[in-house]
């Protein structure tokens, strides 16, 4: 009778004594005259099961075939392990190679190798320890945010990757186009490119954001959320940037700025303590290897109430940490907009804890948010957090259809876009909010990295779209 595969995380958890039969990709090779040691790993856990191999002629021809990286079947018996490290360990009675490895050409070697060249082949690096463990943090972290929504009655809304509509009304955004840009482009009687000859009629681009489809969901099935990726065309080469990233947006009818943040605080706990929850053994591993402080960090978040502040008190805050001799590279004054270095200075050193901060100057804000009754304001809100500055961007939306067309004036923005969002104001506007999460700063934050293009499995950034 064949022998069914375990995977090596439940391998490690079961009882010595058991015919077994394991599959995967080799750690590591050692051994002495009479035994070989493999250190296997299959992607299910961060630990690795050990195989012990007699070497005997009958064993040496596959032995010398396996190296780091190579692919095998093993079948044994599960024993009890006498080394330290795992309690069991796997007798082998017969290998097989399903692929072998040059280590010559193998671009992970045993040794410790830097983020950098990691990044550059990227195609092997989830089989490393500490890319395993990220990947599978950004799995389960993934279903936790479809389990929180779900829960709570949210419907979950696709929203168009392509779009006419720039949501942000900043303009950095990827265009698409299937006209033949080696070949003169059509033009109209002013000269303008024309666009009806394109696919779809119209100067279409990449999504910046499903905020603004989700506003429509949200004016008709209540609450909703969108996760999926959006891009920027920012040429931004920073640890805390990507051209293609990925975003969960709730947008909720009847909420109001105070239940924004309540929901927006009860989510990112969620999500943190689901994740020391189920993936205990992938954060304490880059606690141990990374980030000495990464599993009370997370834990303090969980058992913390996040501070609500006023932009308005920050900036005075700030201001006196600069009377007081704290340095920033950037300007203090009302009517910024804050760097990540005033975020995390409001966060790590002042309050030391999570900052939930409103009441932006609306000349820095979105077209979309509801202005406050001083006329300078908008009921934004940004949560800050540790290590990272901004994790959260949201706000009230502006549901005066008058306001909202005012604003979109003033900014001399194309109306012609923006005919069907305004809609939701003219037919039957409700009070709604809703709010920004992007997955890879959530990421950061939870796996304790310090760089954006590390938590996501191919990085596309300025000049770079390997893979």
């Amino acid at each position: 009778m064949s022998l069914v595969r375990y995977k090596v995380k439940d391998l490690l958890e079961m009882q010595a004594g058991k015919e077994v039969l394991a599959k995967g990709w080799v750690r590591t090779k050692r051994g002495n005259r009479e035994i070989a040691f493999i250190a296997l790993n299959d992607g299910s856990t961060i630990k690795n099961i050990q195989i012990v191999v007699d070497k005997t002629p009958e064993t040496e021809g596959v032995l010398s075939k396996i190296s780091t990286g190579s692919c095998i079947c093993v079948e044994g018996t599960l024993v009890e392990s006498i080394g330290s490290g795992q309690a069991v360990e796997i007798k082998a009675k017969d290998i097989t190679v399903y692929g072998e490895c040059d280590p010559m050409r193998y671009p992970l070697q045993k040794k410790d190798t830097s983020f950098e060249y990691l990044r550059t082949v990227a195609h092997m690096r989830p089989r490393t320890n500490t890319f395993g463990a990220v990947l599978r943090l950004r799995s389960q972290m993934a279903f936790a945010i479809h389990e929180f929504f779900h829960s709570r009655g949210f419907v979950y809304l696709h929203t168009p990757l392509i779009t006419a509509s720039d949501a942000e009304g900043a303009g950095n955004m990827f265009q698409v186009t299937t006209l033949d840009l080696g070949a003169p482009l059509p033009r109209n009687k002013k000269g303008d490119i024309d666009y009806s000859k394109d696919f779809f009629g119209r100067r279409t681009s990449l999504t910046v954001s499903g905020q603004l489809e989700g506003e429509l969901g949200a004016t008709a099935l209540g609450e909703i959320y969108t996760f999926g990726p959006t891009f920027r065309a920012e040429n931004s080469n920073t640890p805390r940037h990507l051209a293609e990233f990925w975003m969960i947006e709730p947008e909720m009818a009847f909420y109001d700025l105070q239940d924004n943040m309540d929901l927006a605080e009860e989510f990112i706990k969620f999500l943190v303590k689901y994740a020391l929850d189920n993936c205990r053994e992938d954060i304490q591993f880059l606690n141990d290897r990374y980030d000495p402080e990464l599993v009370e960090r997370l834990e303090s978040v969980i058992g913390t109430e996040f501070v609500r502040l006023e932009y308005t008190e920050g900036i005075k805050i700030l201001e006196q940490a600069v009377a007081d001799g704290v340095q920033f590279e950037y300007p203090v004054f009302w009517g910024a907009d804050l760097q990540s270095e005033h975020e995390r200075f409001l966060v790590e050193q002042h309050f030391k804890k999570p900052v939930i901060l409103t009441g932006y100057p609306k000349d820095i804000k979105a077209f979309y948010m509801k202005q406050n009754e001083d006329g300078k304001t908008v009921r934004a809100m940004d949560v800050l957090f540790p290590k990272i500055g901004e994790i959260i961007g949201g706000s009230e939306r502006e549901a005066d259809l008058a306001k909202l067309e005012a604003r979109i004036d003033e900014l001399g923005m194309s109306r012609k876009n923006l005919e069907w969002y305004i809609d939701t104001r003219r037919f039957g506007s409700c009070p709604h909010s809703g709010f920004g999460l992007g997955f890879e700063r959530l990421l950061l934050f939870v796996t304790g990295m310090q760089n954006i293009r590390d938590v996501i499995p191919f990085p596309r950034t300025p000049k770079n779209a390997e893979f």
